[in-house]
Order: structure tokens, then C-alpha cells, then sequence
């Protein structure tokens, strides 16, 4: 008799050593299903998909595909067994061009032994065409964008036949017009009956894309969910095992008195940006992709030329040409690529968290060691970053400790004010959770934080004020204390700009 699933993982344990990283894990999917695999970092979702794609091995457990218990060693075993794994950072070879890459390994040979071309071309085309990829195969991958690679691997996935396609953070780099692209693909695999273990962070994601959500947390299965049948809440306090509240349930900080005036700032990208920040607040910034809230903080932190408006700290004026104006003024930046601007992936944690202060520790051409490490160790406790040892290199780190990793640093050069854009893009739910407590704690101590955020629950959970800003303009802040905020009504400013 058939099998109602196409893929079931059956009762899998792993362990790295003494760390046991999977623990019973049972999950079925049915053909033509998209499921979620949600989770913290750290819960289990990556271990889990190496073992189906061949990467690991289980201690216990099995796999069966289409009913059958199937055995999977390496990655070409998944492969032949219909496994195709879409991964966040796509393996394409650059200097190839579309056909090469699509038979990448696979070369189809003629009767002389030699790659047979024309059958490599001929087949790539007739696999596009399936997918509605308008693309020469002859086009070298180095001059397609991200979405367009990750098209192709799904168009390759298909025509390998797979049965179960995994897809690890698909979003990350995709502008809205991308991911609409994507989601137009996922549909047409489910179409096809084919599995998708759809992997991410953006909880949105999961109500528009999926059928069901399974939550891991620390290598346990916690449950499975239809996704018509939950909520956001619900996934979340399944995920951190702890109330949705408890996520943002810090008291909003107020502010005091101004310490910030921004007055006319003018770059090339923004116009006539006008707020005061107060001491002790998080001024949240919102609005639509390219409204100008990135470019407001780079004209603030020296980075993008100021043309004219002027900058008042403290009831002074400052000039700020260059990032080190504005870091000598007491005001520090996070950017939102913490991997390609804000850390040195290829060095230590020691490294990068000491890199802005290194003078304190110098002394007669001498680095003191013990203050150095007294400085790593107040911020491993006061932000629980996890780490194996201060020597461990940034790059290895998961996306929430890389995140604090950044904070660290500039939080080392004691600012009055810092700049958090997009600051928990791309990690999960707990660690969210400990960045928005540091948030709250910084204010406390007197910090400022402009932050810039495209989750609106973030923003307005966050933030003691709200500017919102359209078409390179601040068009609106807005004060909870006499002002109504709802998600609706910051877009509605952020569509219609001063037009409201």
C-alpha cells in the first residue's frame, strides 16, 4: 500500500560528542506540502537537514521516502533518493555559464566519450522552459542576481526529479519583487507534488507560503502546527518555551531631555530631515524600502556627505564629514550588514570586540592582556554571547552572537547615542528577545538608540516615539502618548506620505 508521506524522519538522535543536538525527532510530510521548520538558533533545524541531505549521519533513527527505508550516507545519496537542498549561500560556479553549471558534476558524454554540449545546452533549455526562465543557457552565472541563481537550482531540483526540495533562509538576499518571484516558484513546485522544507526567520513567511510549521527547540520536536490553525504568538512562545508577552515585555523607555537635534539634514538621498532625540529613548524609524531611513543614518555617522541642515549634541553644534567625526561626537552605528560591515568574519572574537578601544589597552607599545580581558568578559555576561573561547573566529558564530558581537564593540566606546539599523534581521526569536532586554537596558543607563527596523511589531514594541519617513522625507512622528499607532496607520503614512 502507498505511503501517505513522501518523507518521514523517524525518532533521530545526534550528538557532537557529550552535546546531544537531536533528541527523538519525528517528522512526516506528504507530497506537495510546504512545511516550516521553525526554531532558535541552536534548536536543531540545520543538524536535522544535514542528516536528510548526507552532510551527518544520525546516531538512531531512519529515513523513508515514498514509504521506502532508504539509507543516506552522503550527499549523492540524497541526491538519487530525490533530495534536493537549496542552500542560503549558493555554490555556482561563477566563470561557468548556466548550462555548466546545471550539469555541474553530471556531464552528459557522447559516444566518444566527450561532454556532448549540445545535449547539455538542449536539456538546460527544455528544464528552463519548465520553469518559465527566459534565460540564455549560454549566460555566464556570474552576471545573475541571487534570485535568478536560486531560480535555476529549483528548475535543476526538478529536473533531477526531486521529490523533496529543502530551502534555507530563500529570502535573505531578495528584494519584495524577488520574493514575490520565489513564492510564484514554491507554488509551482507544490504543484508538482513536490515536498518543501522551507527554512526562515520571517514569521510572515510561514503564514503565506506554508501548510504546516514544525517547532524544534533545543533538538526536541515541540510540535506541528497547520498553519491556518495558529498564530505568530503561539509559534513564537513554542519556540523560546515562554510567553509571547515575554518577548517585548519590557516597559517602553521615555526619554528625558534632548540630547540629539537633527535640523534640515540634506544628503543625496534624504531632504530636510528634522527630529530631536531624547536621552534615555529608542526613536524607531520606519517606513517602505528606499524611504531613506538607511541613508538618514549613514549622513549621521559621516559615511553619506551632508549637503546642508546642521547637528546639535548636547546644545552644541557638530560637524560630521567622516564615520570618525562622528564617533569622536559620541555617536556609534550598527549597520544592517553586520557580516560585511561590521565584523571581521576571518578573525577572533577577542579581535573584534576590542578592535574601536585597543588605545585603552596600550601601554608603552604594550597590549594589557588582563584589561583586555576583563572588557571581552563584561560583555560575554551582559549580552550571553555564546561562545567557545574568546580565540573563536567571528565568522563562526551564529547570527544573533554575531549581532551582539557588533553591539559589543561600539558599546565598548561608551556613545551617547547609537544607531541600530535592522538590528535583528536574520536571527531568531530569543535572541530578538535579548537584544530588545539590551535595548531597554542601555536606556536605562542613560543611552539614546535611534533604531531602524522593517518589522513593524519590532518598531512599535521598541520604540518610545516613531518617525516615519517616505520618499526621502521624515513625514511623521508619532508619540504614544497622545498619538493612536497601529501597524495600518505607519503604513498609511509611509504610502501616502505627507499626503495624509
Amino acid at each position: 500500500m502507498p505511503s501517505e508521506y513522501i518523507l518521514e524522519m523517524n525518532n533521530v538522535f545526534k550528538s557532537f560528542g557529550s552535546n546531544r543536538v537531536l533528541d527523538d525527532v519525528t517528522i512526516a510530510i506528504k507530497p506537495g506540502e510546504v512545511r516550516a521548520l521553525m526554531g532558535e538558533n541552536g534548536a536543531g533545524k540545520s543538524t536535522l537537514m544535514k542528516i536528510l541531505g548526507g552532510i551527518y549521519h544520525a546516531d538512531e533513527g531512519s529515513i523513508k521516502i515514498d514509504g521506502n527505508l532508504v539509507r543516506i550516507n552522503v550527499v549523492e545519496d540524497a541526491r538519487q533518493n530525490g533530495i534536493s537542498f537549496i542552500h542560503q549561500e549558493i555554490s555556482n560556479v561563477p566563470s561557468m555559464n548556466i548550462a555548466e553549471n546545471f550539469f555541474l558534476g553530471k556531464e552528459p558524454k557522447n559516444k566518444f566519450g566527450m561532454i556532448d554540449i549540445q545535449r547539455m545546452h538542449r536539456e538546460t533549455r527544455k528544464a528552463l522552459d519548465v520553469m518559465g526562465i527566459n534565460l540564455p543557457t549560454t549566460r555566464l552565472i556570474s552576471g545573475l542576481s541571487i534570485a535568478k541563481q536560486q531560480m535555476l537550482e529549483i528548475a535543476r531540483a526538478i529536473n533531477e526529479n526531486a521529490k523533496v526540495v529543502i530551502m534555507d533562509e530563500p529570502t535573505a538576499s531578495l528584494a519584495n519583487a524577488e520574493v514575490q518571484d520565489l513564492f510564484a516558484q514554491v507554488k509551482m513546485l507544490k504543484e508538482k507534488n513536490v515536498a518543501i522544507i522551507y527554512i526562515s526567520h520571517r514569521m510572515e513567511e510561514t503564514f503565506l507560503v506554508c501548510d504546516t510549521v514544525t517547532v524544534l527547540r533545543d533538538g526536541k520536536f515541540i510540535g506541528t502546527k497547520n498553519t491556518t490553525e495558529t498564530t505568530e504568538n503561539e509559534l513564537i512562545s513554542m519556540m523560546v518555551g515562554r510567553k509571547f508577552d515575554e518577548i517585548y515585555g519590557y516597559d517602553r523607555a521615555i526619554g528625558g531631555e534632548t540630547i540629539m537635534q537633527v535640523n534640515g539634514l540634506t544628503s543625496n538621498a534624504v531632504t530636510d530631515v528634522t527630529f530631536d532625540l531624547r536621552k534615555g529613548e529608542v526613536l524607531g524609524f520606519a517606513g517602505l524600502v528606499g524611504a531613506g531611513r538607511t541613508e538618514t543614518a549613514l549622513a549621521l555617522f559621516g559615511i553619506d556627505k551632508i549637503h546642508s541642515g546642521e547637528i546639535m549634541l548636547d546644545g552644541k553644534k557638530v560637524i560630521i564629514k567622516s564615520p570618525t567625526d562622528a564617533i569622536a561626537a559620541g555617536i556609534e552605528l550598527v549597520p544592517e550588514d553586520r557580516k560585511g560591515q561590521g565584523l571581521f568574519l576571518t578573525h577572533s572574537i577577542s579581535t573584534n570586540l576590542t578592535f574601536q578601544v585597543l588605545p585603552q589597552f596600550i601601554h608603552n607599545l604594550t597590549i594589557n592582556r588582563k584589561k583586555e580581558k576583563d572588557l571581552i568578559e563584561t560583555y560575554k555576561n551582559k549580552l550571553s554571547i555564546k561562545m567557545a573561547s574568546v580565540n573563536q573566529l567571528a565568522g563562526e558564530l551564529s547570527g544573533g552572537n554575531q549581532q551582539k558581537i557588533v553591539i559589543s564593540k561600539w558599546l565598548a566606546a561608551k556613545p551617547k547615542v547609537i544607531i541600530l539599523d535592522e538590528p535583528t534581521r536574520g536571527i531568531d526569536v530569543g535572541a530578538k528577545a535579548e537584544i530588545y532586554k539590551l535595548m531597554k537596558d542601555l536606556t536605562d543607563e542613560g543611552v539614546s538608540i535611534i533604531m531602524i527596523s522593517s518589522e513593524l511589531p519590532e518598531i512599535i514594541n521598541n520604540s518610545s516615539r516613531i518617525a516615519v519617513m517616505s520618499e526621502g522625507r521624515l513625514v511623521k512622528i508619532l508619540d504614544p502618548e497622545v498619538d493612536e499607532i497601529s501597524q495600518e496607520i505607519i503604513m498609511s503614512y509611509a504610502v501616502q506620505g505627507g499626503n495624509k
